[in-house]
């Protein structure tokens, strides 16, 4: 692989106090650039910074550093001012595919999205959802009774799909996570862990008393009637860590975390 070259810093941050202290502390010290002409984002905040970040960087070939100043950071690397470059151009890359989300809403119309970490349905009123499950074009479950239900990448199964007790997936496995939220019926079910070639295709029963929503990361689309998810191999985004801190690592340290 060719030495990356990280010229041209671009520099962002989530609009914290510490967070912009500590990019006036890093333009001082490195430069900054537009995030247009940059060779490198270096986003200073927690893992939605990172999230939003990764979406403007999609197919452009500009890989994304992250040093946490949110909550969790799960996708960020310690922040320290010293010898950036050097960090840099010894970080360990991790390349992600988006999942392709095309939805049709009561009015019939379609529309398209891309998610990073997951792919979300959810109910939209006080009833549960009813839910149809087809992998591939083959129907797995007639009706699921949920608040909702989720497809995550194994970049995401630490977010969402953690919370909502799905498994964790290593970043370079090529699986998906189908996990549902709140499950009523069948009570027992507690998903499916999916190759990343399939295609889950989600149908919404009486829509009319039991609306749902969905939602590609955090792009919502309301009263839909049917979802298609995918991996979508023709887009990428790529994220950078320090040597010993990469997404693998904090996958298993997240797994033997308690």
């Amino acid at each position: 692989m060719p030495q990356k070259k990280f010229e041209k810093i671009c520099f962002i941050s989530n609009g914290s106090d510490q967070s912009k202290a500590a990019l006036q502390e890093l333009v001082v010290l490195y430069g900054n650039c537009e995030f247009d002409e940059a060779d490198i984002i270096v986003a200073l905040g927690g893992d939605g910074l990172m999230l939003e970040t990764l979406h403007r960087v999609m197919d452009r070939g500009i890989p994304v550093y992250g040093m946490n100043f949110g909550s969790i950071g799960f996708l960020m690397n310690e922040y320290r001012v010293e010898d950036l470059r050097d960090r840099l151009h010894a970080a360990e890359q991790s390349d992600i595919h988006p999942l392709r989300m095309r939805v049709v809403d009561k009015d019939g119309a379609t529309h398209e999205a891309l998610a990073l970490n997951e792919v979300s349905l959810l109910r939209a009123s006080y009833q549960a959802a009813k839910l149809q499950i087809l992998i591939d074009g083959k129907t797995r479950l007639d009706e699921l009774v949920c608040d909702g239900i989720l497809v995550a990448t194994p970049a995401g199964s630490t977010a969402y799909n953690l919370s909502a007790h799905g498994p964790i997936l290593p970043i370079d496995s090529p699986l998906l996570a189908l996990t549902p939220i709140s499950p009523f019926r069948p009570r027992r079910w507690r998903g499916a862990i999916l190759p990343n070639r399939a295609e889950v295709t989600l149908i919404p029963h009486e829509v009319d008393k039991r609306p749902v929503n969905a939602v590609a990361d955090s792009k919502p689309f309301k009263k839909i009637t049917k979802v298609s998810i995918k991996e979508d191999r023709t887009h990428k985004v790529t994220l950078l860590f320090d040597p010993g801190h990469s997404l693998d690592e904090r996958v298993l340290n997240e797994q033997f975390g308690y």
